[in-house]
């Protein structure tokens, strides 16, 4: 048997190396595409929500057992402010917003309330307890079906119903000091002053 000739040997060399610069190349525009969504300098927290300027969701949550607040019910946001913060026990970053939530609980213009998302009523409890109850009141979603009614993502989210019941906005993520004062506040003080012209 003939050995192969070095004109046949050349060509498979080469489309072999071609095969072993694909996952390279792959990663290199994976990379190129990654990176410019980091520099487009878009806010993942913004996210569109075809809720917006809509009615929020029909909701009837049953309280969350010994913390001596009522349940989420939507009659309870007709004529005022209401931020409807979504939480979990579970979530860490629920824990890293707390201390802004027990913040915003302090200032009487709007009222602050929960939806306890997917959570085990005890740990839901041991976590308010640990941290302190911002809310006025809390709603037990524990099969997770009002929030995809409200259109969560995941937790935390905090959404601001107008004082007519409509959503007025949505903030995905936990809530910093920062996106307070540049994001939550203005879109509060839109929805206080939708209401006033109105």
């Amino acid at each position: 048997m003939n050995a192969p000739s070095d004109k046949t040997a050349a060509p498979n060399r080469r489309g072999r190396f071609g095969l072993y610069l694909l996952p390279l190349l792959f990663f290199v525009v994976m990379a190129g595409f990654f990176l410019a969504q980091l520099l487009s300098g878009r806010d993942e927290s913004v996210i569109p929500s075809v809720l917006i300027d809509a009615p929020a969701p029909q909701t009837d949550l049953p309280a969350l057992a010994g913390m001596d607040v009522p349940g989420l019910r939507s009659q309870d946001f007709a004529g005022k402010i209401t931020l409807v913060n979504v939480f979990a026990s579970w979530c860490a970053p629920c824990r890293e917003e707390h201390p802004t939530l027990i913040q915003l609980a302090k200032d009487k213009r709007f009222s602050l309330v929960g939806l306890n998302y997917k959570d085990k009523e005890d740990n839901a409890r041991g976590f308010l307890r640990e941290l302190g109850n911002p809310y006025a009141a809390i709603g037990v979603d524990a099969s997770g079906r009002k929030g995809i009614d409200w259109g969560v993502y995941g937790v935390p989210e905090t959404f601001v119903v107008g004082r007519d019941g409509h959503l007025a906005y949505k903030f995905v993520g936990p809530l910093t000091p920062d996106a307070v004062s540049t994001r939550l506040m203005p879109a509060i003080e839109a929805a206080m002053a939708k209401t006033a012209a109105q």
